[in-house]
């Protein structure tokens, strides 16, 4: 593990191809997301199961293509003063998203997200580049196994949240937890160490970009982390405006405190069906007597509260009518 020791491996263009393509991918999710966070489309991309499984599967390419990279750049000898500079680029550009999602959605902003993950995971599977590999599958499986076999309400708080096994995840706009998404990496590193030196390495340097699109492809792969960081801010930076200009921003800050309330309703203990009669009366408690300011901000004076608290009693009446006889 060293930064002399390295041998000549055939380029293979086609990763970066792969790259390129779940980069594209990932890039038409986020619009799809914030123009259905901005209402402009009518549908919830965060929560409908197809799209669900769409961001999951965008999420699986990224976090096996680590591993993949992992190999191929370190696998004959970790190039240690590479692999740092990436990782501080890393690093900082999962801090800087960290603080842009604070002021832009300070109740859901992404404190442990893809490139958090890339970062941890990235360090965490380097012993797995050199481990027999029936170790690296044996962790691999037990990582993805462990997701689906075990959870605790403890981990329901965003302090142990990253490490994954919730019940119920805490409100974040995203959230890639070192279960099972670690488990992802090693599957990457785990396949990559089984094609390098067959025949399938070769096959895969032959396929070269021949075209114009393969060739785009191929460099949004190799750019994939910057283009990462710009996308969403660009898009932002358009939609945003928009939204304000066609009216759809009441509509989206609507949209906001309705799922805000729900999750932590539900979290109590209440029924999703009790929670979306409570939550709908709030909403138009907080119109009615124009709170949005102080429920946004946290900056709630004495006669913001009485009133929040006078609109939490007439709801939680609408729920558990024994309530309205106090």
């Amino acid at each position: 593990m060293s930064d002399t020791f390295t041998v000549k491996r055939p380029r293979l263009p086609v990763i970066d191809i792969a790259r390129g393509v779940a980069i594209i991918a990932m890039v038409f999710y986020h619009l799809c997301w914030d123009l259905a966070f901005y209402r402009f489309i009518p549908v919830d991309v965060g929560f409908d199961p197809g799209w669900v499984f769409f961001a999951r599967t965008i999420l699986f390419a990224f976090m096996f293509l680590v591993g993949v990279g992992l190999v191929l750049g370190h696998g004959d000898g970790v190039r240690w003063r590479s692999f740092w500079r990436r990782w501080l680029f890393v690093v900082g550009g999962a801090a800087l998203i960290t603080i842009g999602t604070w002021f832009a959605f300070p109740d859901s902003f992404v404190y442990f997200g893809v490139l958090h993950a890339i970062a941890l995971t990235s360090v965490l599977a380097l012993p797995f580049l050199f481990t027999p590999l029936w170790l690296t599958g044996l962790v691999a499986t037990a990582v993805i196994g462990l997701h689906f076999g075990f959870a605790d309400p403890l981990y329901n708080q965003k302090v142990f949240s990253w490490i994954g096994f919730w019940v119920v995840p805490p409100p974040t706009n995203d959230l890639v937890p070192v279960f099972p998404w670690f488990g992802v990496v090693l599957l990457g590193v785990l396949t990559m160490r089984l094609v390098r030196g067959s025949a399938v390495e070769l096959w895969m340097a032959a396929i070269q970009p021949r075209h114009g699109a393969a060739r785009v492809l191929g460099w949004m792969g190799r750019w994939s982390l910057v283009i990462y960081l710009v996308h969403q801010p660009l898009l932002l930076a358009v939609i945003m405006p928009l939204s304000f200009v066609m009216g759809t921003q009441e509509a989206s800050r609507d949209m906001e405190f309705l799922n805000s309330c729900q999750m932590s309703c539900e979290e109590s203990g209440t029924t999703a069906a009790l929670c979306a009669i409570y939550c709908q009366c709030g909403l138009e408690g907080v119109k009615r007597d124009d709170l949005w300011e102080p429920v946004f901000s946290g900056l709630v004076s004495a006669e913001d509260q009485a009133k929040l608290d006078a609109n939490n009693r007439q709801c939680s009446a609408l729920i558990y009518p024994e309530l309205e006889a106090e």
